[in-house]
């Protein structure tokens, strides 16, 4: 039991950091992350498939290199592999902005801009810690729904910042 209330405990705790990572987020990049949800909410289906790619390709590298590296004992090669992920989770967090933007709007559109990302924040955390379906549905659709989005904001350079 001790171990369930810990659980709970980490998971409201990490929401709330998230929520906080999401505002702040929000209010530094205010332009990327409106051209972000500006396309995950014309074109979910393209960004999703695009995120979908990368996060494939990307991981597909980033293993050939770590295996590399363990295989010739030469551990410079694992550079590449951690710079290519610290660019992925940059994409991941400006994609999970856009998206917490996105909902933010749907779910709370009467309410301000601080109010409605940490609340949404929160709300999508708790939502993808569900079990099963927010695990294996929910957590990994927004995660390359996001990163698509993201990635497509620079190609396509003049998608309104609505």
């Amino acid at each position: 039991m001790n171990e369930l209330f810990s659980g709970a405990v980490v998971i409201c705790l990490a929401a709330l950091a998230l929520a906080a990572f999401f505002v702040v987020l929000g209010a530094l990049f205010p332009d990327r992350l409106a051209r972000t949800r500006a396309i995950a909410a014309r074109a979910p289906g393209r960004a999703f498939v695009i995120g979908l790619i990368n996060a494939f390709f990307a991981g597909v590298v980033v293993l050939a290199l770590l295996a590399v590296a363990s295989w010739t004992t030469i551990q410079l090669i694992a550079v590449p592999a951690l710079v290519l992920l610290s660019l992925l989770a940059l994409g991941l967090a400006f994609g999970l902005g856009g998206v917490v933007a996105l909902l933010g709007e749907r779910l709370l559109p009467e309410r301000g801009v601080i109010v409605r990302h940490g609340a949404t924040a929160i709300l999508l955390a708790l939502a993808c810690a569900l079990p099963y379906a927010g695990w294996f549905l929910l957590g990994p659709y927004v995660a390359l729904l996001g990163l698509g989005a993201f990635l497509l904001t620079f190609f396509e350079p003049g998608t309104p910042a609505v």
